[in-house]
């Protein structure tokens, strides 16, 4: 049996959740809901908001477990198998619905005389914080949670409720997690969801066909069977652990296990989460851009009162109504201030992979105005004409005065705005102060040896697991390394200096670093950084963990991986820009691009055979094919009429599309295949248990 969290399989639909490893001796399923959490307030995020532990049901059988033999079909999302037992074998197959919140596991005896109960052990409602931390000051203890029949009821000491209830039916166990505040009415919404799953006869073909459809929006291949399938591992892992309409992810996703971060993290976490969703298609999964739009009076209320007429903020940690002060640049201590320009970044790209204009105007537009407002309140010039940012935080390196982090952020900020004010022709009356900004700003704080640092008073001297001070490179893209001399030899030096300190990097540290190598081109460091998380960090369930459960590092190396392949920054969108030697097959199929385009190659013998793309909004297309040898020509589908292009001095090419026009790109007369299989991966199985 996989003993801990890190070894065994995880089931969930963005709210309920469900691990599945050995508790006291036997087979358990340790339950979890990303909306429990205590509302009391002392101590903030960590201490009276906390996410809150909710306890796990028992697998009892009458002999002792002597093996298990358990697969997790990520098609499915389905667990399946045997527990073979002192008294016979049993079969064994358990979800947690696609859409409905209910975990259902059937236990069937195949053999033997097996007999089997199922039983709650509930969690003590404290916050994970206190096994790390000591409790702040006035913070409430919760009662102790009760049990009755088939029903565990947890009160709040400062309202509400969680209730877990469970039902046998034959031989199919059900069981669902309510919770409400500040009404305790979350028995009869338990209540009201067992009925709905125990009288639905199609409740499993409804779950299956969710997940069938989910996987086929997008298709990656790699030869490379460690990586493909941690890749595939990390989009079951993504929609497992978060829906739309479900709260923004905290840094356990809905399996919350011991750690001293029971909430979500805005200087990180979150932003490496969600990247993966552009490229795969998957904007059902973006709960992150609504949980910005529907908060948005709370992101208003976290900025000083002074400021809250023009102007939106958010902590480093919040909870799901997204509430936490924000700090005044210049203030005392450490004023973290950007966190809200890197999340906005999160929705811009998912506005750039749609081009969806109406979410432009309503959404992406008036938030990133009152988030780059904050900032312009604490801008001065100097002598020179110069702009300066008085002190705030790099995450999680150390204040300082021209901050990279935050003038990295504010510099795409303005530039983003001043795009968007043009498409939507909205005559903002800033769009000369942005101009002004981005004219004047002063440098990033750098050195020709080292590369960039922190900010104007602090070099880059100790090792360090974030690149905070790099975000001019990337994900923002502020500075393109493609056709800036100085700007690639800045981001050569300063990866180099970076990570010539050990001792504090972590797995984001090298999914961050892949990304930059991919960006340089250089697809054999790239994957080898991919190597390096994988062999130190990686848990055998594709889990990471520090002090506790971490969920953001894996699925950004699945970014990592979409950076390899693709990419679409600056108006270009690059096929196989940093595919290693060692990835010689490449397929790809309806990868979304910024631009709204969908991507569909082929690469063999290091080669590219095709590239198609299909123009969803008929933008702009400038394309770099990647090695695609020439000449080449572009061919309308499924016409095969030839379409006109330009052929660009730097290999790209020009290739105007209408809306949902589609084209293929090859070598002239070479007529190539156009098949999407598998690039050709050998079938050895590197996750799970032995």
């Amino acid at each position: 049996m996989p003993t801990t969290f890190y070894q065994g399989p995880f089931l969930g639909n963005g709210g309920l959740g469900a691990a599945v490893y050995r508790i006291s001796n036997k087979l358990a399923f340790k339950l979890g809901d990303t909306r429990v959490r205590d509302h009391q307030g002392t101590g903030g995020t960590n201490f009276g908001n906390a996410r809150l532990p909710i306890g796990h049901l028992t697998l009892n059988t009458t002999g002792n477990v002597t093996d298990v033999d358990l697969r997790l079909s990520l098609h499915n999302a389905e667990l399946t198998g045997t527990v073979t037992t002192a008294s016979g074998v049993l079969n064994i197959s358990a979800y947690v619905h696609a859409e409905q919140d209910v975990l259902v596991v059937t236990a069937t005896v195949k053999s033997g005389n097996e007999k089997v109960a199922w039983t709650f052990t509930p969690s003590k409602a404290r916050s994970p914080r206190l096994d790390f931390k000591p409790a702040p000051s006035g913070l409430k203890t919760n009662p102790d949670p009760k049990v009755s029949g088939t029903t565990c009821t947890q009160d709040l000491a400062a309202g509400g409720q969680t209730v877990t209830k469970w039902q046998i039916n034959g031989d199919t166990m059900y069981a669902t997690v309510a919770h409400t505040f500040p009404d305790k009415t979350a028995n009869a919404k338990a209540t009201q969801t067992l009925a709905a799953a125990t009288s639905n006869a199609q409740l499993r073909n409804e779950h299956v066909r969710w997940w069938n459809s989910f996987y086929p929006k997008s298709f990656v291949s790699v030869a490379d069977t460690r990586l493909e399938s941690f890749y595939w591992i990390q989009l079951y892992k993504l929609a497992s652990a978060t829906r739309r309409d479900r709260p923004v992810l905290g840094t356990c996703g809905p399996w919350l296990e011991p750690t001293p971060w029971p909430g979500t993290w805005w200087n990180l976490n979150v932003q490496l989460e969600y990247w993966i969703l552009n490229a795969t298609n998957h904007q059902e999964l973006d709960s992150l851009s609504y949980s910005l739009d529907r908060s948005r009076d709370a992101l208003v209320a976290n900025v000083p009162s002074q400021y809250r007429s023009d102007s939106m903020g958010i902590a480093r940690t919040t909870q799901e109504d997204l509430k936490g002060g924000v700090a005044q640049p210049g203030a005392d201590g450490d004023p973290e201030c950007g966190n809200l320009l890197w999340a906005l970044h999160n929705a811009w790209l998912g506005y750039r992979h749609s081009m969806d204009d109406d979410a432009l105007r309503n959404f992406v537009f008036p938030l990133l105005r009152k988030a780059v407002n904050y900032h312009l309140h604490f801008l001065t010039k100097d002598s020179k004409g110069v702009y300066h940012l008085p002190k705030t935080f790099s995450p999680e390196y150390a204040s300082s005065k021209d901050c990279n982090y935050d003038l990295a952020l504010l510099h795409w900020g303005c530039t983003a705005l001043i795009q968007a004010n043009q498409r939507l022709n909205l005559n903002d009356p800033l769009v000369p102060k942005w101009r002004d900004v981005l004219d004047n700003l002063t440098k990033p704080p750098q050195d020709s040896t080292s590369g960039y640092w922190i900010g104007a008073d602090v070099k880059f001297n100790k090792s360090h697991r974030h690149y905070s001070h790099l975000l001019w490179f990337y994900p923002l893209y502020e500075h393109d390394v493609t056709t800036n001399a100085a700007h690639r030899d800045a981001l050569t030096k300063s990866v180099k200096h970076w990570l010539s300190f050990t001792g504090a990097q972590q797995g984001y540290t090298f999914t961050g670093s892949g990304s930059m190598y991919a960006l340089l081109g250089d697809g054999d460091k790239a994957r080898g950084q991919l190597v390096t998380l994988l062999d130190k960090y990686v848990q055998p369930n594709t889990m990471y963990k520090e002090s506790g459960p971490v969920i953001e590092t894996p699925l950004s190396g699945a970014q990592t991986m979409h950076d390899m392949l693709v990419q679409s920054w600056g108006g270009i969108v690059r096929i196989f820009p940093a595919a290693p030697a060692a990835w010689a097959s490449v397929t790809l199929h309806n990868v979304k691009t910024e631009g709204a385009f969908r991507i569909s190659a082929v690469r063999k013998a290091g080669k590219t055979v095709f590239v198609r793309v299909k123009s969803e909004a008929g933008e702009p297309l400038r394309l770099h094919p990647g090695n695609l040898p020439g000449p080449v020509e572009v061919r309308e589908l499924p016409s095969g009429n030839q379409v006109s292009f330009q052929q660009n001095a730097d290999g790209t090419l020009t290739i105007p599309l209408a809306r949902n026009q589609d084209v293929v790109i090859s070598t002239k007369g070479a007529n190539p295949d156009l098949v999407i299989e598998p690039a050709g991966a050998n079938t050895k199985r590197y996750w799970g248990m032995p």
